[in-house]
C-alpha cells in the first residue's frame, strides 16, 4: 500500500494554496467524507438493530440500552490510536483498511441477527462495530492538515457534517426495511452495506493522497495531554458531540419504552434529529469562522438547556409531539455546536503560538502541531460522552421508568459548559484587550 505520496504541502500559502492545494484537499475532502460516512453507519448500527429485537429475542430495554453503550465505549476508544494511524500509514493508505475493516462487524452481525443468539454474542458484535467510530479521529486529522486555518471551520464541519450523516441514513435504511419486509428481517439493512463499503474503499484507493509533511510527533502529543485547553474542550466536546452520538443511539429506543412506539413508528420519527444535526454541522463551522467559535458555542449550549427544559416538560405532561419538538431542537444544537466547537480547537492552539510570540507560518505549524495531537484525544473524550448518555438513560429507565431524570443531569451539564466557555474563552478578553494576540474570542 505504497499509494501517493505528497511530497510537500504548504496550505497556508495563498499562491500554493490557489495553484495547486485547494483543489487536492477538496478531492481528499470528498472521499473522506464518504468513508466516514459509513463509518458512523457501522457504529451507529445498533440503534437500528435493536428496533428490529422484539420479545422473542429476550431482551429487556435496560439491556438494549447496554449494547449500544457497548458500541459506543469502543468507538470511543479506538479514536485515539486511529488519530496516530494517519502519520504512520498515510491518510489515503489508512483510509482504504479502515474502510475495509467495517466489513468485519457487519458480516458478523448479518450471522448473528435472529432470535436464539446469546446476550453474550451479541456485546461482543456490537463492540466489534464500534470501529466505525474511529474513522472519524482519523478522518478529522488528515483533513485538518489538508487545509488552511482560515478554511478549518468549513472543511472539518462538512467533513464531519458528512460522517454523521451516515447516523441518520442507516436509521431511514431501517425504517425502509422495517415498512417493506417487516421487523423480522435484519439482515437485509446489512447486506445493503457490503457493498457500499468496499465503494469506499475503492474510492480512497483511487482518488485519496498521503501527505509525507505529516508525522507522528511523541512531543506533541504528549503536550496536547499536558494543556489545560485540550481538557476543556474535551468536556466542551462532550456536550456536543457527545449529545450528538448520545442522542442518535438512544432516541428510538426512547421512543419505544417511553412513549409505545412500535418499531416502525420509532423508525419513522429517528432519523430525523441525527439528520438535522448532521446537515447543520458545516454551518456551525461556517458561523465559528465568521463570527468566532467561542461566541457561537457559547450561545449554543444556552439554546441546549433550554430545548432540554422543553423535553423534561414534556416528559413530565407525557405529550410526545411537545418531546419530539425539543428532542430534535437539541439535535439540531447539537449539530450547531460540533462544528463550533471543532472549529476552536486549531484557533486556540493557533493563537498560543501567537501569545508566544511566534508569527505567520511557524505560528500555523505551531496550530496545526498541536491541535492534530489534540483532535484525537478530544474526539475520544467526546465520545464518551455518547456512552455516558446511553447508561444515564439506561439507570433512568431502570429506576423510573421515564428519561425524565436523565434529562435534569444533562440539563445541569450543558449549564455547566456555558460557564466553561464563558469563563475561559471570552471573559478574558477584556482583560488582555492591550495584548489581542492573547484573546481567543476569535477561535
Amino acid at each position: 500500500m505504497a499509494g501517493r505520496w505528497i511530497e510537500q504541502w504548504e496550505p497556508e500559502d495563498e499562491t500554493f494554496w490557489r495553484e495547486t492545494g485547494e483543489k487536492t484537499a477538496r478531492r481528499n475532502l470528498w472521499f473522506s467524507v464518504l468513508s466516514e460516512h459509513i463509518g458512523f453507519s457501522i457504529w451507529s448500527l445498533w440503534s437500528v438493530m435493536v428496533l428490529f429485537m422484539g420479545p422473542e429475542y429476550g431482551i429487556d430495554p435496560a439491556g438494549k440500552f447496554f449494547l449500544i453503550s457497548t458500541a459506543t465505549l469502543v468507538g470511543a476508544i479506538v479514536r485515539v490510536p486511529y488519530t496516530f494511524a494517519v502519520a504512520v500509514f498515510g491518510g489515503r493508505n489508512w483510509t482504504i483498511f479502515s474502510a475495509l475493516s467495517l466489513l468485519v462487524p457487519t458480516i458478523a452481525a448479518f450471522w448473528v441477527m435472529e432470535p436464539g443468539t446469546s446476550y453474550t454474542t451479541f456485546l461482543v458484535v456490537a463492540a466489534l462495530t464500534g470501529i466505525g467510530g474511529g474513522n472519524f479521529a482519523s478522518s478529522m486529522t488528515n483533513i485538518n492538515a489538508f487545509f488552511p486555518l482560515r478554511k478549518k471551520g468549513w472543511a472539518l464541519g462538512l467533513n464531519a457534517g458528512g460522517g454523521n450523516i451516515g447516523v441518520p441514513v442507516v436509521q431511514l435504511i431501517g425504517l425502509l426495511v422495517i415498512s417493506t419486509a417487516g421487523a423480522a428481517h435484519p439482515r437485509i439493512v446489512l447486506g445493503v452495506y457490503v457493498p457500499l463499503i468496499v465503494v469506499a474503499a475503492l474510492g480512497a484507493a483511487l482518488k485519496m493522497d498521503n501527505l509525507r509533511p505529516v508525522q507522528n510527533d511523541t512531543g506533541a502529543a504528549l503536550q496536547a495531554a499536558r494543556e489545560p485547553h485540550t481538557w476543556i474542550m474535551a468536556v466542551l466536546y462532550i456536550g456536543t458531540f457527545g449529545s450528538f452520538i448520545g442522542y442518535s443511539f438512544a432516541f428510538g429506543l426512547v421512543l419505544q419504552t417511553q412513549f409505545g412506539r412500535t418499531p416502525l413508528q420509532a423508525a419513522s420519527l429517528t432519523f430525523i434529529g441525527p439528520l438535522l444535526g448532521s446537515l447543520i454541522r458545516p454551518a456551525g463551522g461556517w458561523l465559528a469562522d465568521r463570527y468566532g467559535g467561542a461566541r457561537i458555542t457559547l450561545w449554543n449550549f444556552a439554546a441546549m438547556a433550554a430545548a432540554t427544559g422543553v423535553v423534561v416538560h414534556a416528559s413530565g405532561i407525557e405529550s410526545l409531539t411537545v418531546f419530539l419538538v425539543g428532542f430534535i431542537a437539541l439535535f439540531v444544537l447539537t449539530g450547531l455546536g460540533n462544528g463550533s466547537t471543532f472549529k476552536m480547537i486549531p484557533g486556540i492552539f493557533h493563537a498560543q503560538g501567537i501569545g508566544r510570540g511566534l508569527r505567520g507560518e511557524e505560528a500555523a505549524a505551531y496550530g496545526r502541531r498541536l491541535s492534530g495531537a489534540a483532535m484525537g484525544l478530544i474526539g475520544a473524550i467526546g465520545a464518551l460522552g455518547g456512552l455516558a448518555i446511553n447508561l444515564a438513560f439506561r439507570q433512568s429507565f431502570a429506576s423510573s421508568g421515564t428519561g425524565t431524570a436523565a434529562f435534569w443531569c444533562f440539563l445541569g451539564f450543558y449549564a455547566v459548559c456555558f460557564t466553561l466557555t464563558w469563563a475561559v474563552y471570552l471573559r478574558r478578553t477584556q482583560a488582555v484587550a492591550a495584548k489581542p494576540q492573547l484573546s481567543y474570542a476569535e477561535v
